[in-house]
């Protein structure tokens, strides 16, 4: 093999070996955008769930609130229908 058939073949691999590098570079630029959106979605999630998680803590304290109440009344209704008798 002479030398400038070794040297064509060198920079045939060079170029091919350079295209195939940057593919590389590219997809993995691309995973990372796609890493970071799915890191953003999962952080949604996550606040969404908290939030929910907070409103039902809030609407069972009602409930509970309202629940207590209701049996304060029926004890105050069970004392007055003692009292009509």
């Amino acid at each position: 093999m002479t030398e400038k058939t070794f040297k064509t073949k060198f920079d045939n691999f060079d170029a091919k070996f350079e295209r195939s590098m940057q593919a590389i570079a590219k997809s993995f630029a691309d995973n990372a955008e796609v890493m970071a959106l799915i890191l953003k979605e999962i952080r949604d999630i996550h606040e969404g769930n908290k939030h929910f998680r907070e409103s039902m803590s809030s609407l069972y304290g009602d409930v509970f609130s309202h629940d207590k109440r209701i049996d304060n009344l029926d004890v105050r209704v069970e004392k007055l229908e003692s009292k009509v008798k």
